[in-house]
């Protein structure tokens, strides 16, 4: 069916959703919109799906939705009576149509006798991870679309142990979805009749507390609430972190916070800023107006759907800085694992989790506590598949995952990313150092005195249409087929291709097995212990460029850092430039 057919057969529709049809009607005379709607479905990913809001095949509206969830519907019911009597527990965030979407999925699920748990309100992701786990429920949802736009919305879907799903089982249900009748086909009873049936419930505050019960447990030192008063800076961007975060700030004592009041309620506009997303440091312009009013200790941020955090704290000329996830995650780890270890908590089989792109300094900081780690893939839910594996077979017990894009878990109680977990614990170690008569920042720098000068860099080069897509495969192949032997004046040691799952030592020629799923990624160690990696984005027209050195100085490490990066673009052009002349 071409998007014309598509489009006719959405005009015709009788009792199509009227906003919608007003919509369609608005953009009968532009045939590039129109084409765009139709061109295609909204794919349905390992990720779960991502799109703009408004009508057609290609967008998030509640069609799109019905399709979803009556693949998830199918997958479920292929497990028996069992997994729909255990159910689908339901969140979302603070975006435009996140409760109708939220409503639409568990009408479509409850409609095949699948019992739904529905979150009357907007909530963090990592609490629905929270309430899969509590409700033993066989699956869960969250309508978000993280730090995009406004005007896109998501849907992603968890497995029982609340971690993302991994890929084996995301791809049984992406071929449920793509099964499922036409969009418009999707029958669903009206939600009256399915609450008065008990198939849809709703929750709430009884979630919430169990939630903060859990919280306040990843406290190592409970009691430095009491001895040290920290000035705090919270903004939850508009987003669902507001309500949770002062509840554990206050559960643990922690009194003197100050909310940014124009970036406290929800907003699905996300008005006061470019991008809500606490890895830009604009998204901290006003926290750090209202911490410098108040001679905050720290700033912390959270994106809308409250699984990533970003920290600002005084640097050593007393001006706010905001601290990368790599220096947060250093933080995080380097704190929980000296003072489990003081208190003689820490266990002989821990484990640190990270992934590929994330910096070494966490593996020196485990290595230095006797702990292992290891790598996973790019992406949260690899995180929580590690962690469910161990837990299955005690080979190791869990103490911290964490993603270079501002993603921590300390508590396994979720499975996914927790910004409310790492907010909390970021307030401790804040309270920590200041105890000992020192910010938080001194803290990292005595951790890179220990441990050496760390420092990580990222690059994007959005290439699109056709042609984009050409080149970024064109780069790929390029250093694939001709590694480079050195960069930045440095020899290239070791060559990590995760497509072929092969690692080689350059001296020798060696090579070894990596034990990862396959991916298009390659990843380049030097010989003074820098790398950088190449990743292609998977949803966007664009190839990411990791790039990481260790210095012996803070200078140092940012000199290596601007020569590693020049070096490695320079390359990245000279292929473009080269492949474009022929």
């Amino acid at each position: 069916m071409n998007w014309k057919q598509s489009y006719e057969r959405w005009k015709s529709q009788t009792n199509l959703d009227p906003e919608l049809l007003d919509l369609l009607v608005s953009f009968k005379d532009d045939e590039k919109q129109l084409e765009d709607l139709f061109y295609k479905n909204l794919e349905f990913g390992t990720g779960g799906m991502r799109g703009e809001i408004g009508p057609g095949t290609n967008r998030m509206n509640i069609y799109t939705v019905r399709k979803a969830s009556e693949g998830l519907a199918q997958y479920i019911r292929s497990f028996g009576e069992e997994a729909k009597k255990r159910g689908v527990a339901i969140a979302y965030d603070s975006r435009h149509k996140s409760p109708e979407f939220a409503m639409e999925a568990a009408k479509t699920l409850a409609s095949h006798g699948i019992q739904t748990y529905v979150f009357e309100e907007l909530r963090p992701t990592p609490e629905l991870s929270f309430a899969v786990r509590e409700l033993n429920a066989f699956s869960g949802i969250v309508v978000t679309a993280s730090h995009n736009p406004p005007e896109y919305n998501g849907y992603k879907v968890y497995g029982e142990d609340g971690g993302q799903l991994p890929p084996a089982a995301a791809d049984e249900v992406i071929a449920k979805v793509d099964e499922a009748d036409d969009e418009l086909s999707i029958q669903v009873k009206d939600e009256a009749s399915l609450k008065e049936a008990g198939l849809i419930k709703m929750i709430g505050e009884e979630m919430d507390a169990k939630y903060t019960e859990k919280l306040v447990s990843i406290s190592v030192n409970p009691e430095l609430s009491k001895e040290v008063d920290v000035n705090v800076v919270f903004t939850p961007l508009h987003g669902t972190a507001n309500k949770p975060v002062r509840r554990g700030l206050e559960a643990l004592g922690y009194k003197n916070v100050t909310i940014v009041k124009e970036q406290e309620l929800p907003d699905p506009d996300f008005s006061t800023v470019k991008s809500p997303n606490p890895e830009e440091h604009a998204a901290f312009e006003l926290a750090i107006r209202d911490g410098e009013a108040a001679g905050a200790d720290i700033l912390i941020a959270t994106d809308p759907d409250a699984d990533r955090l970003g920290i600002a704290v005084k640097n050593e000329d007393g001006e706010f800085t905001v601290l990368t996830g790599n220096q947060t995650g250093a933080i995080l780890l380097h704190y929980l694992l000296s003072e489990k270890k003081a208190k003689g908590i820490l266990p002989d089989n821990g484990i640190v989790l990270k992934t590929i792109v994330t910096s070494e300094i966490g593996r020196e900081v485990a290595d230095s506590f006797g702990l292992t780690t290891e790598d996973t893939l790019t992406g949260f839910k690899f995180i929580g598949e590690k962690i469910r594996e161990y837990e299955e077979s005690g080979a190791y017990t869990f103490q911290f995952g964490y993603e270079e894009s501002y993603g921590y878990l300390i508590g396994d109680f979720a499975r996914d990313k927790d910004a409310i977990q790492a907010a909390l614990l970021a307030v401790e170690v804040c309270a920590f150092y200041k105890k000992k008569g020192m910010t938080l920042y001194q803290g990292l720098l005595e951790i890179f005195a220990e441990y050496g000068y760390f420092k990580e860099g990222l690059k994007s080069l959005t290439l699109k249409g056709k042609e984009g897509a050409e080149q970024i495969q064109d780069i790929l192949s390029s250093f694939r087929t001709n590694p480079p032997a050195e960069m930045a004046g440095k020899k290239v040691s070791t060559i990590e291709d995760y497509k072929t799952s092969e690692r080689q030592i350059a001296r020798s020629g060696e090579k070894e097995e990596i034990h990862l799923p396959k991916s298009n990624v390659l990843k380049y160690f030097l010989e003074d212990g820098s790398w950088f990696c190449l990743r292609p984005s998977g949803t966007e027209p664009k190839i990411k460029f990791y790039f990481a050195v260790k210095g012996t100085s803070l200078e140092d490490a940012e000199q290596r850092l601007a020569h590693l990066e020049k070096s490695v673009m320079e390359s990245v052009e000279g292929i473009i430039t080269d492949k474009a002349g022929k």
